[in-house]
Parts: structure tokens; sequence; C-alpha cells
């Protein structure tokens, strides 16, 4: 009780009633009706909470004194206040009002029992989901169990034919080592398919030459002969015909100017973009790959050229003591080589090509790559080379440096290029050559700012 009684005196509702009811005073001709209702209310509210906790007070407080402790009080203070205040309510309460709350509590208990009705029906919609869903959980379950049954099923065939898979795995390798190993075979019998197509290709030409050659010499043997013997007994012939004859290299030197020319622009249109797509997959960089294919084809053609000065010493050691005429000896040892172009070492050439692109300043290479990666273009390319060498006067590329003064006579610009650009940015393709005369003009990218670049490319 005691407890009861601290917290209604520190709360002090009394002094918040009387607060209450002078703001009310001084608003009351203010507000409206509603307002002045809604405060009497609040009021009144509050003092029934008041009321609450003073009778559990008067509860309390009569339970601690026993049976007949404060009887006399009760009897002559509360029951006759309680008295005239029931009275009073029960005056104040009409028979309309009567009716009007047995309909008010009729009308909640018949919303009561709708809402129960509600919520019944869905209690029996959630069992009936619950059970369809029980009945799905049950046969998947069974499914699981079904599906379990064949896995194990299934491993234990697997286990049972474990062993046979291995070796049948073992056997499937070795095939497969040899099938690759068949088909290295096959790669490098197509290599040497190509060579000897080419070598034919060379001997039919050598065939039709000689041909000419044989028809040319009849007519001059037919126009040589004349009724006097002294000619017919003259077994060896003068120097002015030795000089008219003309060697198979002097014969071809046309068709074979026009067949590597030709074969030069097929470099650039065909050999040369697949080497520039299989760098690509390496490098995203597009102006590194098009300078390591340019500086690719320019070591290749010093390659082959100095490949080819060093087999002709040696084919001019070899035919000098037996050389007999009628052609010169620089003759016959041009006319060897373009017979025998097949005894060039092109591996050699395109060993000493990769290890020059190796320590070439210019470009660079991932590291996990070599540039054998592009074997293939340099080796065409060095072929090319080292036959042009054999032509007279041979075809070379152009003298060529970064930074130069862009030449419309030597030089396409690339799709990429700053038209209005006087200097060369670097080389895609060079231009071919014989002597001072363009032949096949290069590619070059044109760009601002291009620094001049002592750095020959040749």
């Amino acid at each position: 009780m005691a407890d009861t009684l601290r917290r209604l005196a520190s709360t002090a509702p009394y002094s918040l009633l009387q607060d209450k009811l002078e703001s009310w005073y001084k608003d009351y001709h203010l507000i409206s009706c509603d307002q002045n209702l809604n405060r009497c209310c609040e009021l009144v509210e509050l003092t029934s909470k008041i009321q609450g906790q003073l009778f559990t007070i008067l509860n309390l407080t009569a339970r601690e004194g026993g049976h007949y402790a404060g009887v006399e009080t009760l009897k002559s203070r509360l029951l006759p206040w309680l008295g005239s205040c029931f009275t009073m309510a029960s005056s104040g309460v009409t028979s309309n009002t009567s009716l009007n709350l047995i309909q008010e509590s009729m009308e909640k208990e018949k919303k009561i029992r709708e809402l129960s009705q509600s919520h019944e029906h869905e209690i029996q919609k959630m069992e009936s989901q619950l059970n369809s869903t029980r009945y799905q959980l049950d046969s998947v379950k069974q499914e699981l169990e079904d599906a379990q049954f064949e896995l194990d099923d299934t491993k234990n065939k697997s286990a049972t034919t474990l062993l046979a898979t291995e070796d049948e795995i073992l056997q499937l390798k070795a095939e497969l080592q040899a099938a690759c190993d068949q088909a290295d075979l096959y790669k490098r019998k197509v290599d040497v398919l190509d060579d000897y197509e080419r070598q034919i290709r060379m001997l039919k030409e050598e065939v039709s030459f000689l041909t000419a050659e044989k028809s040319l010499l009849q007519d001059r043997l037919t126009r040589s002969r004349s009724p006097s013997p002294l000619p017919r007994r003259s077994r060896s012939p003068s120097p002015l015909l030795r000089s008219d004859s003309p060697t198979r290299a002097q014969l071809t030197n046309s068709s074979r100017h026009a067949r590597l020319v030709s074969r030069f622009s097929d470099l650039y249109t065909t050999e040369r973009l697949e080497a520039q797509s299989l760098l690509r997959r390496y490098i995203e960089d597009l102006e590194m790959v098009q300078r390591i294919i340019f500086i690719a084809t320019v070591e290749s053609f010093h390659a082959a050229k100095m490949a080819f000065r060093q087999f002709k010493l040696r084919v001019r050691k070899t035919l000098s003591p037996t050389h007999m005429g009628p052609e010169s000896l620089d003759d016959a040892v041009v006319d060897y080589i373009v017979r025998n172009l097949d005894l060039y070492d092109v591996q050699s050439s395109v060993n000493e090509v990769i290890s020059a692109m190796n320590v070439n300043p210019k470009i660079s290479f991932p590291p996990e790559i070599d540039f054998i990666l592009i074997g293939s273009f340099i080796r065409e390319v060095c072929r090319v080379a080292f036959s042009m060498q054999t032509l007279e006067p041979p075809l070379d590329l152009a003298f060529t440096t970064d930074g130069e003064l862009y030449s419309d006579s030597k030089y396409r610009r690339s799709f990429d290029s700053e038209y209005t650009a006087p200097l060369v940015a670097y080389h895609v393709w060079p231009t071919l050559m014989e002597g001072d005369t363009v032949i096949v003009k290069g590619e070059a990218v044109t760009k601002r700012g291009a620094l001049v670049c002592p750095l020959l490319n040749t």
C-alpha cells in the first residue's frame, strides 16, 4: 500500500488536474464546443484514473487493518457517498440510452461473430493448404528416396567399372599422343610437299625456258650455217658467239621479276594480315604489332642478303677452278643459284632474324611468347628476299627511319593517320626499290609530334 501511495504522490495527479482545469477555464470562450467537450472528457478520464488508484489504496488499507478495523469509517463516509453517487448516476440514464447501449452491444456481438466465422474459414483454408503442402512434401521425399536409390546403384556400377575406365583413359591418352605425333608428321610432309610443288614449278619454268633457249640456239645455228667447210672444221666457238649465249638467269629475269613483285604484294595483303591477327591474340597494342611485323620484314631482307652473299662466294669458289665458259663466271654463279634456290638454308636466316628482333629496343613481346610465333611469315619473306637478289638489278627495301619526312612517291598513309602531318611516326610496310625506282609503295603512319629517330631500320 505504501508503494502505491508513494507512486501516486510522486506523480502529483491533482496538480496536473488543477493545471488542466485552469487552462480549460482560460480557453473556454475561445475554443469550439467540440474542443470544450474533449477537454471535459479528458478531465473525467484523469479523475477516474485517480479514483481507481485511490480505491486500490482503500482496499489495501482495509486488508492491512483486519476484519473489523475501519468498519465505522466505511459505514459513516464511504457507503453514504457511494449511495448518493449511484442514485445520481441511475437518475441520469434514460430508457432510450439503455436501448441504445443494448443495440450497440448486439451490433458488436454480431461483428465479433462475423470475425470469428471469417477467422475459422481462413483457418480451414490454411489447413487445406497445409495438407496439400504435406502431400507434395511426401511426394518429393519419395522422389528423393528413389533418386538416392538410383544414385547408390550408379555408384555401385561405377565402382565395378572404375579400373576398366582408367585403362581406357590411358589407352585414349596414348592414342591421342599417337594422333598428335601423326599430325606433326603430316604437317612436316605437307611442308615438304609445298617445297616439292615449288621445285616442280621451278622445274617446269626451267623446262619452258630451256625449250625456248633450244629453239633460239637452233635458229642461230641454222642462220650461222654456210657452204664453206672452214667453220664446220672449227671445234671451238668464237668469243663473240660465246658472249651472245644468254644464261637461264638472264632469260628468266623479267618473268622472275614480275613473279617476285607479285609475291611481295601477296606478302603484304595475305601473310602480313595473318601474322597481325596471330599477334593480336597476345598483344593488344596495334602499333606494337605493326612495328614487329615491319621490323621482321626488314630484318628478313637483311639476313637474306647476307646469306646470298655468302652463298654466292661459296658457289664462285666451287666453280672457278672448272669454269670454261661460254658465259662469264659471275653469270654462271648467278645461273647456278637460280637453278638451285632450294639449297638456301632459310632456317638459319630465320634464326638470325629472331635473334636480331630479341635485342631490338623498339619492340617488345610478352615473356611467355617468343617471336618464333611468326616464324612462317619470316620464312616466306626470307625466301622472297633471297630470290630478289638473283635479279639484275636486284630488288631491295628503301632506307627508312622513324620521324622521316613523308613522301607520296614512297608510301601510302594508313587509315588511322593524320593526313596533315608531315612526319612518319612509324612504318607498317617497307617500300620495294629497284635502284632509285619505286617498284611497290610501302605503308606508313603519319602523326603530328613524331620525333626524328636516327636509328636505321635497314
